[in-house]
């Protein structure tokens, strides 16, 4: 190579990553995972848009009585989140190969520590059973499905 194509290469580079930083849309990423931007949205209401499936087997319509009762004030009515309370669980960053349904027991039991959002720490569950647990899953996770999070 010519010493003149390695100074446009040398000086290049820099200039296009520094205008691909200036110029991308600054959507947050957290453990490779976009953040919604709520920035416009005001407290309590909804983050994200979230697709009903058409019919919910047996157990995820019980868990769906049960993430009414539990969760719902926090995470939303259909787990489509709430901004300043919970983030939405129809999001891939609770897909089932990054949190499992184990997951979900630990958090009603232990509560979780703030990581992937900024809405501060869950506090634990009282009162919910590892079956209550199971359904509330399966009706997340059939939630999830049906807005392509598998």
């Amino acid at each position: 190579m010519s010493r003149s194509i390695w100074t446009y290469v040398v000086l290049g580079v820099p200039v296009v990553g520094l205008a691909v930083l200036l110029f991308s849309p600054s959507t947050p990423v957290v453990d490779g995972m976009a953040i919604p931007d709520t920035s416009s949205l005001e407290v309590g209401d909804t983050i994200a848009e979230v697709i009903i499936p058409a019919s919910l087997s047996q157990n995820a319509q019980i868990g769906k009585t049960a993430f009414e009762g539990a969760c719902s004030a926090c995470h939303g009515v259909n787990a489509d989140g709430k901004k300043g309370f919970a983030p939405p669980l129809v999001h891939v960053t609770y897909e089932p190969g990054h949190h499992g349904d184990e997951a979900f027991w630990r958090a009603t039991q232990n509560g979780v520590q703030s990581h992937h959002w900024d809405f501060g720490n869950m506090p634990q569950i009282e009162g919910l059973t590892r079956s209550d647990v199971n359904y509330i899953v399966a009706y997340v996770r059939e939630l999830q499905q049906a807005n392509g999070i598998n």
